[in-house]
């Protein structure tokens, strides 16, 4: 645990600052996640559907939250499946080990 107190951060999104308290280890994954943010607030502001920055906001939002959700989804799926993959290979692997082991002390 850090004894270090917060520091502030200054993020810059669609071209305002917002200064950020932030503790010390991780000043860099909040500078990462301000430019994400950034760069999807741009995207939505750029198509020209949206106006106004709490509807940018929003709609930013919605889309990271879906993709968010959609690899969540996806690795949830990976897992579910693999694992049980993965434990029956690990199985066969120790039972091929064990055989070896028997063959050289037999």
């Amino acid at each position: 645990m850090s004894t270090e107190s917060p520091s502030p951060v200054t993020i810059n999104i669609l071209d305002k600052e917002y200064r950020v308290s932030c503790a010390p280890g991780e000043r860099d994954a909040l500078v990462n996640s301000a430019s994400f943010l950034n760069g999807k607030m741009k995207e939505v502001r750029d198509t020209g559907k949206v106006i106004g920055m709490d509807r940018i906001s929003i709609m930013a939002a919605l889309n990271i939250t879906h993709d968010l959700l959609k690899y969540k989804g996806q690795v949830d799926n990976f897992e579910l499946h693999t694992a049980p993959r993965l434990r029956a290979l690990q199985l066969k692997i120790d039972t091929m080990l064990d055989k070896g082991r028997q063959l050289e002390l037999g």
